[in-house]
Protein backbone atom coordinates (compact mmCIF):
# COMPACT_ATOMS: atom_id res chain seq x y z
CA UNK A 1 0.00 0.00 0.00
CA UNK A 2 1.66 3.23 -1.16
CA UNK A 3 2.04 5.95 1.51
CA UNK A 4 -0.55 9.09 1.91
CA UNK A 5 0.58 12.33 0.89
CA UNK A 6 0.60 14.93 3.48
CA UNK A 7 -2.63 16.48 2.05
CA UNK A 8 -4.33 12.90 1.95
CA UNK A 9 -3.50 12.82 5.80
CA UNK A 10 -4.46 15.76 6.67
CA UNK A 11 -7.89 15.36 5.12
CA UNK A 12 -8.35 12.59 7.05
CA UNK A 13 -8.82 14.60 10.05
CA UNK A 14 -11.26 16.52 11.02
CA UNK A 15 -12.70 19.50 9.99
CA UNK A 16 -12.41 20.47 13.81
CA UNK A 17 -9.00 19.38 14.09
CA UNK A 18 -8.15 21.15 10.85
CA UNK A 19 -9.56 24.47 11.97
CA UNK A 20 -8.03 23.95 15.22
CA UNK A 21 -4.37 23.67 13.39
CA UNK A 22 -4.69 26.23 10.36
CA UNK A 23 -7.13 28.92 11.64
CA UNK A 24 -7.04 29.24 15.18
CA UNK A 25 -3.43 27.87 15.25
CA UNK A 26 -2.29 29.76 12.39
CA UNK A 27 0.33 27.00 11.11
CA UNK A 28 1.15 27.76 7.63
CA UNK A 29 -1.19 25.15 4.95
CA UNK A 30 0.75 22.74 3.58
CA UNK A 31 0.69 22.93 -1.08
CA UNK A 32 -2.80 21.77 -2.16
CA UNK A 33 -4.36 21.51 0.91
CA UNK A 34 -6.63 24.53 0.24
CA UNK A 35 -7.99 23.33 -3.15
CA UNK A 36 -8.38 20.01 -1.79
CA UNK A 37 -10.62 21.23 1.08
CA UNK A 38 -12.11 23.07 -1.74
CA UNK A 39 -13.51 20.00 -2.99
CA UNK A 40 -14.09 18.04 -0.21
CA UNK A 41 -17.13 16.33 0.32
CA UNK A 42 -17.83 17.59 3.73
CA UNK A 43 -19.29 21.11 3.70
CA UNK A 44 -17.76 22.06 6.82
CA UNK A 45 -14.15 21.66 5.19
CA UNK A 46 -15.42 23.55 2.19
CA UNK A 47 -16.37 26.46 5.12
CA UNK A 48 -13.16 25.96 6.11
CA UNK A 49 -11.08 26.65 2.97
CA UNK A 50 -13.32 29.65 2.30
CA UNK A 51 -12.33 31.19 5.72
CA UNK A 52 -8.63 30.58 4.86
CA UNK A 53 -8.27 32.27 1.89
CA UNK A 54 -10.21 35.22 3.96
CA UNK A 55 -7.26 35.59 6.10
CA UNK A 56 -4.68 34.94 3.29
CA UNK A 57 -6.60 37.87 1.58
CA UNK A 58 -6.61 40.12 4.76
CA UNK A 59 -2.83 39.24 5.91
CA UNK A 60 -2.01 40.29 1.62
CA UNK A 61 -3.81 43.74 2.73
CA UNK A 62 -2.23 44.63 5.70
CA UNK A 63 1.20 43.39 4.10
CA UNK A 64 0.52 46.30 1.41
CA UNK A 65 -0.59 48.65 4.28
CA UNK A 66 2.61 48.53 6.32
CA UNK A 67 4.77 48.46 3.67
CA UNK A 68 2.78 51.48 2.47
CA UNK A 69 3.36 53.13 5.95
CA UNK A 70 7.47 52.80 5.26
CA UNK A 71 7.20 55.15 2.06
CA UNK A 72 8.66 58.18 4.20
CA UNK A 73 11.30 56.18 5.81
CA UNK A 74 12.32 54.25 2.73
CA UNK A 75 13.10 57.82 0.96
CA UNK A 76 15.16 58.74 3.86
CA UNK A 77 17.39 55.30 3.85
CA UNK A 78 17.72 55.32 0.19
CA UNK A 79 19.26 59.03 0.73
CA UNK A 80 21.50 57.24 3.63
CA UNK A 81 19.57 58.28 6.94
CA UNK A 82 19.82 55.43 8.73
CA UNK A 83 18.22 56.56 11.98
CA UNK A 84 15.15 57.79 11.32
CA UNK A 85 12.79 59.03 14.52
CA UNK A 86 9.41 59.45 14.28
CA UNK A 87 7.59 62.06 16.87
CA UNK A 88 4.00 62.72 17.94
CA UNK A 89 1.63 63.74 20.85
CA UNK A 90 -0.91 62.95 22.80
CA UNK A 91 -2.96 64.97 25.25
CA UNK A 92 -4.19 68.50 22.92
CA UNK A 93 -7.59 68.47 24.12
CA UNK A 94 -7.94 67.45 27.56
CA UNK A 95 -8.69 69.25 30.36
CA UNK A 96 -6.36 67.81 33.07
CA UNK A 97 -3.05 66.54 33.30
CA UNK A 98 0.23 66.76 30.69
CA UNK A 99 0.67 66.79 27.30
CA UNK A 100 2.88 63.86 26.29
CA UNK A 101 5.34 63.14 23.23
CA UNK A 102 7.10 60.02 22.52
CA UNK A 103 10.33 59.98 20.33
CA UNK A 104 10.98 56.65 18.27
CA UNK A 105 13.39 55.22 15.98
CA UNK A 106 12.11 51.97 14.34
CA UNK A 107 14.38 49.47 13.42
CA UNK A 108 14.91 49.36 9.53
CA UNK A 109 12.32 47.65 6.97
CA UNK A 110 10.01 47.28 10.81
CA UNK A 111 6.12 45.88 10.09
CA UNK A 112 4.48 45.16 13.18
CA UNK A 113 0.96 44.04 12.35
CA UNK A 114 -1.71 46.28 13.53
CA UNK A 115 0.88 49.40 13.45
CA UNK A 116 -1.57 52.33 13.22
CA UNK A 117 -2.48 55.97 14.24
CA UNK A 118 -3.58 55.42 17.97
CA UNK A 119 -6.51 57.56 17.37
CA UNK A 120 -7.63 54.41 15.27
CA UNK A 121 -6.86 51.89 17.34
CA UNK A 122 -10.08 52.03 19.73
CA UNK A 123 -9.12 48.61 21.91
CA UNK A 124 -6.63 49.67 25.01
CA UNK A 125 -5.59 46.52 25.50
CA UNK A 126 -4.59 46.05 21.68
CA UNK A 127 -2.80 49.92 22.04
CA UNK A 128 -0.70 48.35 25.41
CA UNK A 129 0.06 44.97 23.54
CA UNK A 130 1.34 47.31 20.37
CA UNK A 131 2.96 49.18 22.67
CA UNK A 132 4.91 46.94 24.83
CA UNK A 133 5.81 45.32 21.31
CA UNK A 134 7.37 48.63 19.83
CA UNK A 135 9.41 49.24 22.82
CA UNK A 136 11.05 45.96 22.85
CA UNK A 137 11.43 46.04 19.03
CA UNK A 138 12.57 49.85 18.39
CA UNK A 139 16.45 50.47 18.26
CA UNK A 140 15.41 53.22 20.72
CA UNK A 141 12.70 55.45 22.14
CA UNK A 142 11.70 57.81 24.87
CA UNK A 143 8.58 60.12 26.14
CA UNK A 144 8.53 63.66 26.77
CA UNK A 145 6.26 65.93 29.05
CA UNK A 146 4.93 69.52 29.30
CA UNK A 147 2.85 69.89 32.51
CA UNK A 148 -0.14 71.60 33.47
CA UNK A 149 1.47 74.68 34.72
CA UNK A 150 3.45 74.80 31.40
CA UNK A 151 0.66 74.36 29.58
CA UNK A 152 -1.39 77.61 30.88
CA UNK A 153 1.13 79.60 30.61
CA UNK A 154 2.56 78.64 27.40
CA UNK A 155 -0.44 77.73 25.75
CA UNK A 156 -1.66 73.91 24.60
CA UNK A 157 0.31 74.36 20.94
CA UNK A 158 3.35 75.86 22.77
CA UNK A 159 3.28 73.10 25.55
CA UNK A 160 2.69 69.99 23.06
CA UNK A 161 5.97 71.23 20.68
CA UNK A 162 8.05 71.27 23.97
CA UNK A 163 6.68 67.77 24.96
CA UNK A 164 8.00 66.90 21.86
CA UNK A 165 11.29 68.10 22.02
CA UNK A 166 11.80 66.50 25.12
CA UNK A 167 11.00 63.44 23.56
CA UNK A 168 13.96 63.76 20.95
CA UNK A 169 16.10 64.91 23.48
CA UNK A 170 15.58 61.97 25.45
CA UNK A 171 16.25 59.79 22.69
CA UNK A 172 19.47 57.72 23.51
CA UNK A 173 20.73 57.77 20.00
CA UNK A 174 20.62 60.84 17.91
CA UNK A 175 18.68 60.62 15.01
CA UNK A 176 19.84 61.23 11.37
CA UNK A 177 16.16 62.61 10.88
CA UNK A 178 12.93 63.58 12.35
CA UNK A 179 9.39 62.93 11.02
CA UNK A 180 6.86 64.42 12.86
CA UNK A 181 3.35 64.87 12.96
CA UNK A 182 1.42 67.64 11.19
CA UNK A 183 4.38 70.38 12.50
CA UNK A 184 7.71 70.89 12.75
CA UNK A 185 9.69 71.18 16.57
CA UNK A 186 11.20 74.58 16.85
CA UNK A 187 15.14 74.19 17.79
CA UNK A 188 15.40 70.73 16.97
CA UNK A 189 18.97 70.30 15.99
CA UNK A 190 18.48 67.74 13.41
CA UNK A 191 16.99 67.66 10.07
CA UNK A 192 12.96 67.34 10.15
CA UNK A 193 9.75 67.05 8.63
CA UNK A 194 6.13 67.45 8.90
CA UNK A 195 3.72 65.43 7.41
CA UNK A 196 -0.09 66.10 7.87
CA UNK A 197 -1.66 63.20 8.94
CA UNK A 198 1.84 61.71 9.57
CA UNK A 199 0.30 59.56 12.35
CA UNK A 200 -1.46 57.49 9.67
CA UNK A 201 1.05 57.80 7.04
CA UNK A 202 4.61 56.98 9.04
CA UNK A 203 5.29 54.01 10.68
CA UNK A 204 7.55 55.94 12.75
CA UNK A 205 5.09 58.81 13.74
CA UNK A 206 2.42 55.83 14.07
CA UNK A 207 4.79 53.65 16.26
CA UNK A 208 5.20 57.53 18.56
CA UNK A 209 1.70 57.95 18.51
CA UNK A 210 0.72 54.96 20.40
CA UNK A 211 3.76 55.04 22.79
CA UNK A 212 2.41 58.72 23.71
CA UNK A 213 -1.27 57.56 24.17
CA UNK A 214 -0.40 54.73 26.37
CA UNK A 215 2.34 56.29 28.64
CA UNK A 216 -0.48 59.42 29.30
CA UNK A 217 -2.68 57.26 29.36
CA UNK A 218 -1.16 55.26 32.46
CA UNK A 219 -0.31 58.05 33.88
CA UNK A 220 -3.89 59.38 34.34
CA UNK A 221 -4.40 56.29 35.70
CA UNK A 222 -1.70 57.07 38.19
CA UNK A 223 -3.64 60.80 39.11
CA UNK A 224 -6.75 58.48 39.48
CA UNK A 225 -5.89 57.06 42.19
CA UNK A 226 -4.20 60.25 43.82
CA UNK A 227 -7.51 62.01 43.07
CA UNK A 228 -10.47 59.96 43.58
CA UNK A 229 -13.96 60.76 42.25
CA UNK A 230 -13.17 62.50 39.01
CA UNK A 231 -12.72 59.04 37.02
CA UNK A 232 -9.88 59.76 35.41
CA UNK A 233 -8.69 56.23 34.76
CA UNK A 234 -11.90 56.30 32.39
CA UNK A 235 -11.94 59.77 30.21
CA UNK A 236 -8.33 60.27 31.00
CA UNK A 237 -9.09 64.11 31.59
CA UNK A 238 -10.43 64.35 28.08
CA UNK A 239 -13.88 66.86 28.58
CA UNK A 240 -16.47 63.83 28.55
CA UNK A 241 -19.88 64.79 30.02
CA UNK A 242 -19.31 62.50 32.57
CA UNK A 243 -15.88 64.66 33.54
CA UNK A 244 -17.54 68.06 32.91
CA UNK A 245 -20.64 66.87 35.65
CA UNK A 246 -17.79 65.68 38.84
CA UNK A 247 -16.14 69.05 37.95
CA UNK A 248 -18.83 71.36 38.04
CA UNK A 249 -19.86 69.34 41.19
CA UNK A 250 -16.09 68.71 42.94
CA UNK A 251 -14.28 71.52 41.33
CA UNK A 252 -10.76 72.27 39.84
CA UNK A 253 -7.69 70.41 41.02
CA UNK A 254 -3.84 71.30 40.46
CA UNK A 255 -4.07 69.20 37.68
CA UNK A 256 -6.57 70.82 35.85
CA UNK A 257 -5.90 73.15 32.91
CA UNK A 258 -6.73 76.75 33.99
CA UNK A 259 -6.19 77.76 30.80
CA UNK A 260 -9.02 75.83 29.28
CA UNK A 261 -12.72 77.36 29.03
CA UNK A 262 -14.70 74.86 31.16
CA UNK A 263 -11.93 74.50 33.71
CA UNK A 264 -12.10 78.78 33.73
CA UNK A 265 -15.70 78.94 33.83
CA UNK A 266 -15.85 76.63 36.85
CA UNK A 267 -13.78 79.17 38.54
CA UNK A 268 -15.60 82.23 37.17
CA UNK A 269 -13.10 83.34 34.73
CA UNK A 270 -13.38 84.97 31.45
CA UNK A 271 -12.62 82.49 28.80
CA UNK A 272 -9.53 83.91 27.62
CA UNK A 273 -8.37 81.71 25.05
CA UNK A 274 -9.64 79.01 22.62
CA UNK A 275 -7.21 76.54 24.61
CA UNK A 276 -6.58 74.24 21.39
CA UNK A 277 -5.39 76.80 18.91
CA UNK A 278 -2.14 77.18 16.57
CA UNK A 279 -1.35 80.70 17.45
CA UNK A 280 -0.58 80.81 13.76
CA UNK A 281 -3.35 79.35 12.64
CA UNK A 282 -6.27 81.25 13.98
CA UNK A 283 -9.19 79.38 13.59
CA UNK A 284 -7.07 75.80 12.81
CA UNK A 285 -8.83 73.19 15.32
CA UNK A 286 -6.34 70.53 16.42
CA UNK A 287 -7.66 67.66 18.39
CA UNK A 288 -5.97 64.96 19.96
Amino acid sequence: MADMSPTEDLLGKSVRELRERFLKGNQSVPEGLLEALQCDPRNGARQLAGLIYKRRSKNRREGRRLHSLLRFEMELWEQGCNCIAGVDEAGVAPLAGPVVAAAVILRRHYKLPGLDDSKRIHNEARREALARQIKKDAFCWSTGRAEVEEIDSLNIYQAGLLAMRRAVDGLGVQPDFVLVDARTIPHCPYPQRGIVHGDALSASIAAASIIAKTTRDAWMVELDRTYSGYGFASHKGYPTPEHLQRLKKLGPLPVHRRSFAPVREVLGLDPVQGSLFDPDKKGQLTMD
